[in-house]
């Protein structure tokens, strides 16, 4: 795991010092060495900064030129099948004087033996890269399979830049920054910034599995994609999984313990996180079948009850005798976490399991270097609680009579969020465990008014936070639906939602936090679930492997009784948050009150107060629970105030006098 950037650009003086900026703004992510590359003809520059986890020797080094001196590379991530593809080298009768064991001079061949395309379609891993090819004069930039690292790219005149954050591109003096309003109402609805988009005009992210080619001059068309999902499911739907439950139970396990052998290399101390939900404790009941040596193990706690998953995760820890690291958070402890946020993730992001998912990277970060987790689980198995309820009332709404399908909201809305919160809580020992949802005054809210409408339309409602963006973002437009990039792919609306979270929910939200967060202390995280083989097969399997009962995760649950007995799993998913709606009327409070000031917003000239301020009024008064949404807005503002503390502001706001430079240090 490291941190590349870089630029084409013959204009500068000094296109060293340059590079060194750019590639110093990334110096959380690589923290053990960094390297620049300089052509001085073609003012393209290379830079890198290191996280030493295979061959941590100097032969690992970066940027790195290949043994014929064609190609020179910046890498970030791992190939974890690297070892493989070297052997596959040398069957082909390729004579290779291996100056060390790093996965990144194993690319290099392979790019000199099969081109670019060829060496990525036998990459197993996670990564972002760009490589100079000397004879082409053309430098490349790719992205792993489903989006796991990180690579914004921009143009601002004849200049072309690269890196993993913003904060690498920032520090080029060519650099603009201009708020992209309909990215900003993207933003407000998403709680991130969806791929290719990014928060800044001219800037954007490379989507995943997919490959830019730049000529000399900087100048490059649109990026191409080496692998899709959509083209995926494809295939493994025509080579669909027609075994019994034991069968497909025994090829799981195959499958998925592969993705975990490898992930499992390492050349520093490796460990995994633990929440104690089926995805974490499945990934570490296989890394521990697989070693004799007590895997480690980190979970967070949290003094409220209610959010506190943390004996769940003890439990799982002593049955596997896993070495096993727990803290308590409290919430001052929580809470200061809170004025990092902006400079961690360099572009708004509201996600507020950010806090938590800093919190345990930074604990595990005290005892190792690399750690496993279990993302993916319920994008591939159907696990989300949201799913169940979409198809329910989906179906429900397609059987209401247009009379009371026009008398239900007013209905619903003469009572609070949380009247209906504590009624579903009396409810509770009557209701079905599959339908004992947290949180259902919220999501009756939500659902209450998507009475009308495509199924797309439906599940993009259902995930969307603040609805009326086009009047809450000044001066932006209806933003793109992305959940309608692809509608009949699947054969059932479950997996037509599943489809969509994989491709923007999972790379928008759920990969950068993990990223940022990680790197942020210098931690590398892996995600068996996320090794494309692991992909495929989880699409080639029929949803009742999948989905039982109204329970997603079947297969998962399952396999997962092979290690653990049920009684220490079977409990309603909780998910990894926060009490933020306690938090911001109490201790949060005086702090959003001043981002959330009415002359305050007027002034930076982005947003409109009215809709903001009725939420938040209603919010304190506890008459319904806006968190979320308040949340959306609070860690815009705080991104707004962190560039003005650093005396730079974002070029497009009202007080903006200043165009480059960094807007977080």
């Amino acid at each position: 795991m490291c941190g590349i950037a870089g630029f084409i650009d013959k204009s500068l003086p000094d296109p060293r010092l340059v590079a060194d900026r750019m590639t110093h703004a990334l110096s959380h992510r690589g923290p053990d060495d960094s390297g620049l590359w300089i052509d001085y003809e073609t003012g393209v520059a290379l830079g890198h900064r290191r996280l030493s986890i295979i061959d941590v020797s100097s032969s690992g080094h970066q940027p790195m030129t290949s043994s014929s001196g064609r190609y020179v590379v910046v890498f970030n991530g791992e190939i974890y099948n690297h070892t493989t593809i070297r052997q596959e080298l040398e069957a082909y009768g390729r004579l290779v004087m291996w100056r060390g064991r790093s996965d990144t001079e194993t690319l290099l061949a392979a790019i000199e033996q099969w081109n670019i395309e060829g060496a990525l379609r036998r990459a197993i891993g996670m990564f972002a890269f760009g490589v100079w090819d000397r004879a082409l004069r053309r430098l490349t930039l790719a992205r792993d399979r489903v989006g796991e690292k990180p690579l914004y790219y921009a143009s601002f005149g004849k200049a072309f830049l690269f890196a993993s954050e913003l904060k690498g591109i920032r520090t080029h003096p060519a650099s603009q920054r201009e708020v992209d309003r309909d990215a900003l109402a993207q933003f407000l609805r998403y709680s991130y910034v969806p791929d290719p988009g990014c928060i800044y005009r001219n800037i954007r992210k490379l989507p995943a599995g997919s490959v830019l080619e730049v000529d000399e001059s900087g100048s490059h068309g649109e990026p191409t994609r080496y692998w899709s999902a959509s083209q995926a499911i494809a295939n493994s739907r025509s080579r669909a999984f027609v075994g019994d439950d034991s069968e497909a139970l025994d090829a799981f396990e195959k499958t998925l313990g592969d993705a975990i052998d490898l992930q499992m290399i390492a050349d520093v101390p490796l460990g995994a996180f633990l929440s104690g939900g089926i995805d974490s404790s499945l990934v570490v009941a296989m890394m521990q079948s697989r070693t004799s040596r007590p895997v480690k193990t980190f979970t967070i706690g949290f003094a409220e009850k209610s959010y506190d998953e943390s004996s769940y995760a003890r439990a799982i820890a002593k049955h596997l005798q896993t070495d096993h690291t727990e803290l308590v958070v409290t919430p001052a402890e929580a809470m200061r976490v809170i004025p990092e946020l902006p400079r961690l993730y360099d572009e708004p992001f509201a996600d507020s399991s950010q806090i938590p998912t800093y919190l345990v990277s930074s604990l595990a970060r005290r005892n190792v270097t690399v750690s496993l987790s279990g993302d993916a689980g319920d994008e591939l198995f159907g696990g989300y609680t949201r799913y169940d309820v979409a198809e329910r009332v989906w179906a429900l709404l397609g059987k209401i009579p247009g009379g009371v399908k026009r008398f239900l909201p007013a209905l619903v809305k003469s009572r609070s969020t949380q009247w209906w919160d504590g009624a579903f809580k009396l409810a509770r020992p009557i209701v079905p465990p599959r339908l004992r949802y947290a949180n259902m005054g919220t999501k009756l809210y939500r659902l209450i008014g998507l009475l009308e409408g495509s199924s797309a339309k439906f599940y993009h409602s259902l995930i969307s936070h603040w609805s009326n963006t086009e009047e809450l973002v000044l001066g932006s437009c209806n933003a793109a639906n992305p959940v309608e990039l692809a509608t009949g792919l699947a054969s059932s609306y479950r997996e037509q939602m599943m489809y969509w979270d994989l491709i923007t929910y999972l790379p928008g939200d759920i990969l950068v936090k993990v990223d940022r967060a990680a790197m942020a202390v210098g931690l590398e995280t892996r995600v068996p679930m996320l090794d494309h083989r692991m992909v495929e097969f989880a699409w080639s399997l029929p949803l009742r492997l999948k989905v039982r009962n109204g329970q997603g995760k079947w297969i998962m649950r399952e396999l997962l009784r092979r290690f653990v007995p049920q009684e220490l799993t079977d409990r309603p998913k909780m998910g990894f948050g926060i009490p933020l709606n306690q938090w911001l009327r109490g201790p949060l409070r005086d702090w959003a009150e001043a981002l959330l000031s009415e002359s305050r917003i007027r002034r930076e000239g982005y947003l409109n107060p009215a809709p903001i301020r009725k939420r938040w009024d209603e919010h304190l008064a506890e008459t319904h629970d806006w968190s979320y949404l308040l949340w959306d807005v609070l860690m815009f503002q705080a991104w707004i105030e962190q560039g003005s503390q650093s005396g730079l502001m974002p070029s497009g706001s009202r007080s903006a006098t200043v165009v480059g430079g960094p807007l977080v240090n």
